[in-house]
């Protein structure tokens, strides 16, 4: 999903032009783009026998969705049980931490 955010619509090729080496098989990336296309993440238009493939989701809604989806499977459906977690496993500095308390504070008004 990143590389279509970036590039907006593409074919399959243009994509795994886009890639790192060792480069993945079109086979590859073709099915991915088809799964992703069945879940509503990506569109296609048909040129003859070519398909450029589209986001039909944005960045945002795709990291609230994966969000959710990771607090339900993991955390009881808890995003405390989340961020304590994260706060638990990740080292994160203080000045950090207080700018994260001041953007709680101000969804909070």
């Amino acid at each position: 999903m990143q590389l279509f955010w970036k590039m907006g619509p593409t074919t399959i090729s243009g994509l795994i032009e886009r890639m790192d080496e060792p480069k993945p098989p079109h086979s590859t990336i073709s099915s991915i783009a088809r799964i992703l296309e069945k879940k509503a993440y990506l569109g296609h238009n048909t040129y003859g026998r070519t398909y450029e493939y589209f986001p039909e989701i944005d960045k945002h809604s795709y990291r609230k969705f994966s969000l959710q989806k990771l607090a339900a499977g993991f955390f009881n459906n808890s995003t405390e049980e989340l961020l304590s977690f994260i706060l638990n496993e990740e080292e994160i500095d203080k000045h950090k931490l207080s700018n994260l308390l001041d953007q709680l504070e101000n969804k909070k008004s």
